[in-house]
């Protein structure tokens, strides 16, 4: 899945970074609320995770912005206020949850993916599709009862596929889920991990619709 995480602070920014990207998420940082309006206007996002206390104003108000314009992307905000009011008034602004810091990673981590899938409109967290077993909250899959491995950039575009399955995902889509704003991709990297997951998961799992994209039947 693509994210986007807004925070400040560097040390704490680069350490959920790291995590989540090894988790098999694209994630990208914005260290401000400029940058994060300005993300969330080029890009589409599964979750994005928001501190309140930015250096070029207040996240409730990069919150409100979005859902003004309809935009119902889900919201973890992420903050040190521990005052209930702080929490009622991101929840009235229309976060969809509220850590504090210091937060666990792997919860912060597990809140994203549930409020993730709850956006597609697939709250389930086990599955079953083309034959495999997916089981997105841990991002595990088998193949006939035994688990296939996939990389974190596998499972990004897999993610993806997952999400839109019976819809047509474009090359750029795909690309999307592949890279982040700071790093870039070859390519011919789609063609290349789509590619590798048939060979993994079996030719037919996914299938090409030649000029219009890839589809998970």
């Amino acid at each position: 899945m693509r994210l986007l995480f807004v925070e400040d602070n560097p040390e704490l920014a680069q350490s959920a970074l790291r995590f989540l990207q090894a988790e098999g998420h694209v994630v990208d940082h914005a260290p401000d609320a400029a940058t994060a309006r300005a993300a969330r206007d080029v890009a589409e996002y599964a979750c994005v995770v928001l501190d309140l206390g930015l250096p070029d104003g207040s996240g409730l108000s990069v919150l409100r912005g979005w859902r003004a314009a309809g935009d119902r992307t889900p919201v973890i905000i992420a903050t040190a206020r521990e005052q209930i009011s702080d929490r009622i008034a991101g929840l009235d602004a229309g976060a969809d949850d509220y850590v504090l810091k210091p937060y666990d990673l792997h919860e912060l981590a597990a809140r994203i993916r549930a409020h993730a899938r709850r956006g597609q409109g697939a709250p389930e967290a086990r599955l079953q599709v083309a034959g495999l077993e997916v089981d997105r909250a841990a991002a595990r899959l088998w193949r006939d009862g035994a688990e296939v491995r996939l990389t974190a950039r596998e499972w990004a575009l897999f993610d993806a596929l997952l999400g839109a399955r019976g819809r047509v995902l474009s090359k750029a889509a795909l690309e999307e889920a592949l890279s982040s704003f700071d790093a870039a991709i070859e390519g011919n990297a789609v063609e290349v991990y789509v590619s590798r997951l048939r060979q993994k998961l079996g030719a037919s799992v996914i299938e090409t619709r030649r000029g219009l994209g890839y589809v998970l039947p």
